[in-house]
């Protein structure tokens, strides 16, 4: 693996662990909280997170992401809490998916950064450019995270 390749797997071990920590004393209960001028709450936060990876690994290699439909219908572009059911993952079950994530997209993906594909409409051809992408979307929702934080 590339020097440059293990920088980007480290910080989206890093940045995730960041995550992770920042919700560790986070009660099912705190992450359901939908604090005045919010949309979402912790919880659809993490699960998007989760299916943001993955969609665009999809969007660029066109190979489906082997996912239960359940996360597309709660976590997806356009969804709100509102649209959760029994068998939306709790913030438990979420909590474990993230943190093993990096570490399955390395191993599932690790050895084809650099495979070209046809561009997403944003420019994007290889899974190296999604995941840098999906960094920069992971801080937009800590962001979020933190200021629900907040609240509770």
């Amino acid at each position: 693996m590339k020097k440059r390749h293990q920088v980007l797997f480290n910080q989206l071990e890093a940045y995730r662990s960041l995550t992770l920590k920042t919700i560790k004393n986070i009660s099912e209960e705190q992450a359901e909280l939908i604090p005045n001028g919010f949309n979402n709450n912790i919880r659809w936060n993490l699960g998007h997170l989760y299916l943001d990876q993955y969609l665009w690994i999809q969007a660029v290699t066109k190979e489906k992401a082997n996912l239960p439909e359940v996360f597309q219908r709660s976590f997806g572009f356009r969804t709100s809490p509102s649209d959760f059911t029994e068998e939306t993952p709790s913030t438990q079950e979420l909590k474990i998916l993230l943190k093993n994530q990096p570490s399955e997209i390395k191993k599932l993906f690790g050895e084809r950064l650099e495979e070209e594909f046809e561009p997403t409409d944003m420019g994007m051809y290889t899974i190296e450019q999604v995941l840098i992408r999906t960094i920069f979307h992971e801080g937009i929702h800590f962001q979020a995270i933190l200021d629900i934080k907040k609240f509770l």
